[in-house]
């Protein structure tokens, strides 16, 4: 990938801008970044960033200071990027569509007093920084050096800033060395880039995956093609593949699936699509490949304290009931799967992930606690000094020797006892015939219990019932993981980074009210109204029709148990969850109580 660097360049790059800079050595004229109808070559782009490091030296730049980058898709945004690390400092970005509150509460939690930006975004900022304006100030940067400045640099030095709010809420900043960043770019088995390929700049700057997008092209002598706008239409995201010939392209798991539907066919010339950020759809990754054979699909998972990317895979085929694989530990990167005393788990049993190797960021900028509590000591390496990252995510090695993304341990819940993973529920219910795309959402039930709630979007033409999804996951899943309800959507809502928004699903949720079947039946044999009675008190009702659904009514799995156990407890017959789930009317579960009173009666007991 990198085969035109001698060895001694490759060598001497301990840091990013000096492996850029003896990449523009290597190929000055190539073309390095685009934007709309502007580009930058090799030499143009390192020139241009060495005198901004030097003007950001005069106004006080040194070693690892945080300076803000706060501009629209631009050349100015790859030069300002650059320009902070020729100048020693280590780059935040920030979206430019960015609330205000949040973006003063990320610069002060930074400790940022330099920030790059443009002429039009200038009112938004507090007259306490020091700005530097790219394009009202561009004539007094140009005049100063075109060499790069002398500054101390090495792979241990922070890069960049990347602020993720994690499950608290509270944004942290993890701070990524330049060693990460060259780890990411330098022969990654997960993708190759040569000097003919062209890789899309689409992902919010702010966003880590922007690290992948920008620095593998430049790195590599390829061209990295900057979006043209602040939106991101799918007709425009396909608009500027097709113009800009981009031949590797990222997007996350929720832009894919939405692609997959309608647009995926004007991808043919991208060779090389990678995904990430959520759960992949099976069923969209096989339709994908089916429509363009020749375009490799690869599977990345990776925090943001791991560098983008910490596992791949590159699917070759069906994914299969099980779904779609993480993968292999990317180069240079090791991974632990290590339950909660921190025993390394046998293969295809669950435990947490730990990320190792040159991949890993120093820790939280300005937060020893919470580095100290996510980067541990791996005691398993054999040497001291040695860190892992505490991932927080659930996964299981298959036989294969692939990984399997299990869910998120923050959003492990606990019903009846149980320890439910929602991923797993999701894995199951969007391999089912006909689901595109599924999210399982925990949510308090009656009484503080617990209860999950499916949002499924079915496949273009399909028609899945609840019913049929219903019975699938009760004959796979324990009764306890079996969705509450199912809430069929056109599309899952995505946040601005392009994951699903869980979030609004849970609040969706809290707004539905249980809904009936229209025309209410009241009970008519004393089993019936037996039986109504024990839903109304279980379920919290005053009154229940004999054909209203259990689940509709706000029913979930441990609700249907207790309403067995008195059956069992009354009549003296066992109920069980698959009968339940088949008869999940107050009629028919009268039928099916019936029919085991009839076969105890003639002797013969069902379970």
């Amino acid at each position: 990938m990198t085969a035109d660097l001698t060895p001694a360049a490759r060598a001497d790059a301990s840091s990013v801008h000096a492996l850029f800079a003896a990449r523009a050595a290597a190929t000055p004229t190539a073309p390095a970044v685009t934007w709309r109808d502007l580009t930058l070559t090799y030499e143009e782009l390192d020139t241009r960033a060495n005198r901004l490091a030097h003007h950001l030296r005069e106004r006080g730049v040194r070693l690892e200071m945080p300076v803000a980058v706060y501009v629209e898709r631009s050349l100015d945004l790859v030069v300002g990027l650059l320009g902070i690390l020729k100048a020693g400092g280590s780059y935040l970005s920030l979206d430019a569509t960015m609330p205000t509150e949040r973006q003063r509460a990320v610069l002060e939690d930074a400790g940022v007093t330099t920030i790059l930006t443009q002429e039009s975004l200038l009112s938004a900022l507090s007259d306490d920084l020091d700005v530097v304006c790219l394009d009202r100030d561009r004539a007094e940067v140009d005049r100063m050096p075109a060499t790069a400045p002398a500054v101390d640099v090495h792979g241990d030095t922070i890069a960049y800033l990347a602020y993720t709010s994690g499950s608290t809420g509270t944004p942290k900043g993890v701070a990524v060395p330049h060693r990460a960043v060259l780890r990411l770019a330098l022969d990654p088995d997960h993708v190759s880039v040569a000097a003919d390929d062209v890789v899309l700049q689409f992902a919010s700057p702010a966003f880590d995956a922007s690290t992948f997008e920008i620095w593998v092209p430049l790195l590599c002598g390829a061209r990295l093609a900057v979006y043209p706008d602040s939106g991101a239409s799918l007709t425009t995201l396909v608009d500027t593949v097709h113009r800009e010939g981009v031949t590797v392209l990222w997007l996350t798991a929720g832009l894919f699936h939405r692609l997959s539907e309608r647009q995926i066919a004007k991808l043919a010339g991208v060779r090389r699509l990678l995904a990430g950020g959520d759960v992949l759809s099976a069923a969209q990754v096989d339709r994908v490949q089916a429509l363009l054979p020749d375009l490799d699909v690869v599977n990345g998972y990776g925090p943001t304290e791991n560098t983008t990317f910490t596992a791949c895979h590159l699917v070759t085929g069906p994914a299969g009931a099980g779904g779609v694989p993480i993968g292999r530990p990317v180069l240079n990167t090791g991974i632990r799967i290590l339950d909660d005393k921190l025993r390394p788990v046998p293969d295809g049993e669950p435990g947490e992930l730990y990320a190792t190797g040159e991949g890993l960021a120093r820790g939280y900028a300005r937060r020893p606690a919470a580095t100290a509590e996510r980067f541990v000591a791996d005691f398993l390496a054999g040497h001291p000094g040695a860190r892992m990252y505490r991932t927080g995510d659930l996964v299981r090695r298959r036989l294969d020797g692939t990984l399997e993304f299990l869910g998120r341990i923050d959003q492990q819940v606990k019903i009846r006892g149980f320890r439910v993973e929602p991923g797993e529920t999701e894995a199951v219910l969007t391999a089912q015939p006909g689901v595109r795309d599924a999210v399982v959402v925990p949510q308090p039930g009656p009484g503080g219990d617990r209860k999950l709630v499916a949002f499924f979007v079915p496949e273009r033409g399909a028609r899945p019932s609840t019913l049929t999804l219903r019975r699938r996951l009760a004959e796979i899943l324990p009764v306890y993981a079996v969705p509450a309800s199912f809430v069929q959507l056109d599309v899952l809502p995505l946040t601005a980074n392009g994951k699903v928004d869980r979030a609004e699903l849970a609040d969706r949720v809290s707004e539905e009210r249980p809904e009936v079947t229209a025309g209410f039946t009241p009970p008519g044999t004393a089993l019936e109204t037996a039986l109504a009675t024990v839903w109304t008190d279980r379920l919290g009702l005053t009154e229940v029709g004999v054909h209203d659904d259990f689940f509709e009514l706000g029913g979930y799995s441990l609700v249907g148990m207790q309403i067995t156990a008195e059956i069992a407890a009354e009549y003296g017959v066992s109920v069980t969850a698959q009968r339940f789930y088949e008869h999940a009317t107050v009629a028919g579960l009268a039928r099916a109580v019936e029919e085991l009173l009839a076969d105890r009666r003639g002797g013969e007991e069902q379970l």
